[in-house]
């Protein structure tokens, strides 16, 4: 993954408002060199003073002075894969409908040749939709791939992935009820996610000989939050295992407060991203999804941020 330059991004724009520079004056007149190479911010009005209006203007023109048409940029990540990361890096700065405007701007201008509109496509998958990125955002990306699918110009053949991408994004998106399903105890009964009743719900995806999907278990039972939560019955914990192995889950041991069950048709019916494993969601007690997909660490911290409207969850 390409360095993230944060700083002389954000610093240096968003909170700076005025810069210079000067340049020595001689008598004699310099000699005509080719321009380098290089991605060149926009220059923000002195009037805006605050971050985020400095932030806005940024988004809004941060690709004015990029060719789009010079397809030679392509191979030169140092300068179009690096402004692109910081692009994404400015983007948490503004407002979801400016962000969203910014992502389809982006696009729009490099539709202008189907190369840089296939590479600029591939940095987003890259960034924003990659487990392994720390860039992923799902809704940063959904209009990267609503735009494409919607181009009326552009081959079929080019919108299969966006569009079965798109089509899973769209699922079970923070603020959405989360797809209701069925799921299999080891002793034979079996329970909804409608059906159980909790503050919260954490949906752990796991395969059972997954290392991720060990970890991450571990990190829930060692966690003195998860644990406290759990027991005062203001969490629950559903191990949802979606694929056709049982024998595999049947050996594996989780924990007694833990709701773990199975169902093989999941990962078949699509209800569900599960592109990598683990995959985990944050629900809230009507079962709206509160965190989609995210690491363990973020939820836990979300859930310790809400310590005080759980309500004595730390003097248990």
């Amino acid at each position: 993954m390409i360095r993230f330059y944060i700083y002389s991004v954000l610093w240096l724009m968003l909170f700076t408002a005025t810069a210079g520079c000067s340049q020595a004056q001689s008598g004699k007149k310099p000699a005509a060199v080719l321009p380098e190479k290089v991605f060149t911010l926009p220059q923000i009005p002195p009037v805006l003073i605050s971050p985020g209006d400095r932030a806005s203007y940024l988004v809004a023109h941060y690709w004015d002075g990029f060719d789009f048409s010079d397809t030679t940029l392509i191979a030169r990540p140092e300068i179009t894969e690096q402004a692109f990361a910081d692009f994404l890096d400015v983007l948490p700065h503004v407002s979801p409908d400016e962000s969203v405007k910014a992502l389809r701007g982006l696009m729009a201008s490099a539709s202008v040749d189907h190369t840089m509109l296939m590479y600029f496509t591939e940095l987003a998958g890259k960034y924003l939709y990659d487990p392994n990125s720390p860039f992923r955002n799902e809704e940063f990306y959904i209009p990267v791939l609503e735009y494409i699918v919607s181009l009326p110009d552009l081959a079929e053949l080019y919108k299969i992935r966006p569009r079965y991408r798109l089509e899973l994004a769209l699922k079970n998106r923070p603020g959405d009820v989360a797809t209701d399903f069925t799921y299999t105890l080891s002793n034979g009964k079996s329970g909804r996610l409608s059906g159980i009743k909790s503050e919260y719900t954490v949906l752990f995806f796991n395969n059972p000989d997954c290392a991720d999907c060990i970890s991450t278990k571990a990190f829930i039972v060692g966690s003195a939050l998860f644990r406290k939560l759990v027991l005062a019955k203001r969490l629950t914990v559903v191990a949802v295992y979606p694929d056709g192995d049982l024998s595999l889950w049947k050996k594996t041991t989780y924990p007694p407060a833990w709701i773990n069950g199975s169902n093989p048709a999941l990962s078949e019916a699509r209800l569900y991203d599960l592109k990598a494993m683990p995959t985990l969601y944050l629900l809230d007690k009507d079962k709206r999804v509160i965190l989609k997909d995210a690491p363990v660490g973020k939820i836990e911290e979300w859930l310790d941020g809400k310590g005080g409207w759980v309500g004595g969850i730390y003097d248990l």
